[in-house]
């Protein structure tokens, strides 16, 4: 009996070597193996939750643009509608009126004259502008040269006539102004 003890007291020398760290078990490095792998998936993961989490603020961020974009031109195509009818109604209002014209005549011009009045107002109340350039410097952006003339009065690359007056919707180019644009005048030329 003593005998068996003794045999069941003897440890094998591999599993007694582990216990006090001389020589890690083969469990100890497969744990160790898994817990690296389970970091590398944790980071990955981690790198992949910032991404999306990044991704949907930059996609709110684009829909915030783009409704307060939508709500800010939201009437450009029927602006560009009403411009024209500004554009007839300013015409029937330049026609002069010959003297003695009837009293019904001057009330027309008085009602074109408040029309044009109310609805400069309603443009303004919704960002809409009038660009006349009468005499300011040629700008691509807002204006359309549709001729050149040599000019002495006016200074090269300058509006000498508006053709059609230009707006815009907030910030951006409803229709360009239509314009002539003056180049300098050149010697020798007759009129010069």
């Amino acid at each position: 009996m003593a005998d068996e003890i003794k045999e069941q007291a003897v440890v094998p020398e591999s599993e007694a070597a582990s216990p006090h760290g001389l020589e890690p078990a083969p469990e100890i490095n497969q744990l160790q193996a898994e817990l690296e792998q389970v970091r590398a998936e944790a980071l990955e993961n981690l790198d992949k939750f910032l991404r999306s989490r990044a991704d949907m603020e930059n996609q709110r961020k684009r829909a915030e643009v783009e409704l307060g974009n939508s709500r800010k031109y939201a009437i450009e195509r029927f602006a560009a509608e009403i411009v024209n009818v500004r554009d007839s109604l300013e015409l029937a209002r330049g026609v002069a009126l010959p003297e003695g014209s009837s009293p019904a005549v001057q009330k027309m011009h008085e009602g074109l004259d408040l029309t044009l009045k109310l609805l400069d107002g309603t443009f303004q109340k919704f960002g809409i502008t009038v660009v006349d350039p009468q005499g300011q410097k040629f700008d691509p952006e807002q204006h359309q040269a549709i001729s050149t003339v040599e000019s002495a009065e006016v200074p090269a690359n300058h509006v000498v006539t508006v053709v059609q007056k230009g707006f815009l919707l907030n910030d951006r180019l409803l229709r360009p102004a239509m314009v002539v644009v003056a180049r300098a005048a050149t010697e020798g030329a007759p009129g010069a």
